[in-house]
């Protein structure tokens, strides 16, 4: 008997062979063994407690820094609804948000609310639980700058609230989110009073800067390297003559040469395979590591 024949009961969706590119920014990969959309945070702590220790679980928010490879991933795939996607304001400038709402939404929400300090949400893609896990940040600001504690459920089902120096953040990274598989759930930030109108317009050039310069209607995942210490990794990719370069169906954008696109029918190993291909260069020619920032998972075709 298979380990999915022995699927713990939940009030959530259990999803089997679904293909995973629908939702992912890139809009590529295999299927996901299995996809558990989980009604509640006990509805996800009971499932993590039922399902065998063995088998692998991803968790995939909005999927706009994933790239899915095109074999597929293993074992359960969890994905958080409704029920992680509240937001409310808790006083003293500071604000609640579920690890399902998105960045920008997270940013309006505590514009209206009068709270600062959060409007560089705005121009950051994705959701909070991937903000959680990669330090997620732009124009100067990151999530270690405004987060006071995170909630988050562990592989085994137990419930955590980490503090934010427990987090051990890095440029993005979390030090304990890689030493630890963990399901972020919501989290608590802290902000500063300020007039709705004032953060409303800073926010617009946030959104007006970040159109300008970055190809956001394009099949993309985002900024695709860090920043290596000293360099920026948009330079060394148009340097090394990558800018706007096809290769299969992917390329690295015109318009910003660290965000790497899917043109139309790109498969996810042209993705990678460009990607690679670029690192690689970069090296040979500047003695530079590019490093990933997009996270890659599943297995290739």
């Amino acid at each position: 008997m298979s380990w999915r024949d022995r699927l713990p009961a939940v009030r959530g969706r259990i999803l089997q062979d679904e293909p995973l590119g629908p939702f992912t920014w890139f809009r590529v990969g295999g299927p996901a063994e299995v996809i558990f959309l989980p009604q509640d945070e006990d509805d996800l702590a009971a499932f993590l407690q039922g399902v065998d220790a063995a088998v692998p679980v991803t968790v995939l928010g909005v999927g706009s820094n994933t790239l899915v490879r095109d074999g597929g991933v293993e074992g359960v795939v969890i994905r958080l609804g409704k029920a992680f996607a509240t937001v409310e304001p808790r006083g003293e400038a500071r604000i609640f948000s579920g690890a399902a709402v998105l960045d920008a939404t997270l940013a309006r929400e505590a514009g209206k609310a009068g709270i600062a300090g959060l409007e560089f949400y705005r121009g950051v893609p994705g959701s909070i639980g991937g903000a959680l896990v990669m330090n997620a940040g732009c124009y100067g600001s990151e999530t270690k700058d405004v987060l006071v504690e995170a909630y988050a459920v562990t592989r085994a089902g137990a419930r955590l609230t980490l503090s934010n120096a427990e987090l051990e953040y890095s440029y993005r990274k979390s030090a304990r989110a890689a030493a630890e598989p963990l399901i972020f759930t919501g989290a608590l930030f802290q902000g500063r009073p300020d007039d709705p109108a004032a953060i409303e317009a800073r926010m617009a050039e946030i959104t007006a800067r970040r159109e300008t310069t970055q190809p956001i209607r394009e099949k993309t995942g985002g900024s695709t390297f860090k920043n290596p210490p000293g360099h920026s990794s948009w330079k060394l990719v148009d340097e090394a003559g990558w800018r706007g370069r096809p290769y299969g169906g992917a390329m690295f954008s015109p318009l910003h040469a660290n965000f790497l696109i899917n043109t139309g029918e790109a498969t996810a190993a042209d993705l990678e395979g460009l990607g690679e291909a670029v690192r690689a260069d970069v090296k040979a020619k500047f003695g530079v590591d590019l490093d990933w920032e997009i996270k890659r998972v599943g297995k290739p075709r």
